[in-house]
């Protein structure tokens, strides 16, 4: 049997906000409201489960996305037109700049959580 990631429990202050940016974002639907979560489905069937817990209870967590250049085109675009700032950087030192690692494109932003999102469009390692 091989090892997949199947699913993640992706703590929110609104389980319907968070996952609703991050599909937004990201192009996606979300899934249906299943006991405490709203899954999100990647393509690659890995499901972020958001599940609403107290502010302070949350710790920043990162989920960082590999997506198409078209993806990334239209998700930057939905980003500069939500007004949501985004960073070249982990450490967002870097606002309104986006990177070039690994021979693609890469930005930084934050979910209404807190929790640090990035997209990619070349894995790490890869300097075609």
């Amino acid at each position: 049997m091989s090892v997949e990631l199947n699913h993640t429990i992706v703590h929110s202050l609104d389980n319907h906000e968070s996952a609703e940016f991050l599909a937004n974002i990201l192009g996606l639907e979300v899934g249906e409201e299943w006991g405490p979560f709203v899954p999100l489905e990647t393509s690659n069937g890995v499901t972020l489960d958001f599940a609403t817990i107290p502010g302070e209870s949350i710790v920043m967590q990162h989920y960082a996305f590999l997506i198409s250049d078209e993806e990334f085109d239209a998700a930057f675009g939905r980003i500069r037109e939500q007004g949501v700032t985004y960073y070249a950087d982990p450490h967002l030192k870097q606002p309104g700049e986006i990177n070039h690692h690994h021979g693609g494109r890469g930005l930084y932003f934050l979910d209404p959580a807190g929790h640090g999102m990035e997209i990619i469009t070349r894995p790490y390692g890869n300097e075609e």
